[in-house]
């Protein structure tokens, strides 16, 4: 569990859609593909963070709930 307000706000988000687990894999792997870890997130990273969550998460659960999680991690700006 990340300490980091931010970063548990996008597992919040997530948690609904993909359930707890993969809503923080979800978080760390894309945060690691900023080259950051959850705890270092800030409001900046909202933008390509979301970008790439809409692509990573249509396999798991389809363009719309993809893009409208994204959409809502985005928000958070």
């Amino acid at each position: 569990m990340t300490t980091n307000l931010l970063a548990q706000r996008i597992e919040d988000v997530l948690t609904p859609v993909v359930g707890t687990v993969l809503a923080a894999v979800s978080v760390e792997v894309e945060a690691k593909r900023l080259g950051k870890d959850p705890d270092s997130i800030t409001r900046d990273d909202l933008g390509p963070l979301a970008d790439n969550l809409a692509t990573a998460l249509v396999l798991v659960v389809g363009k719309d709930l993809a893009d409208a999680a994204a959409g809502q991690v985005r928000m958070l700006a």
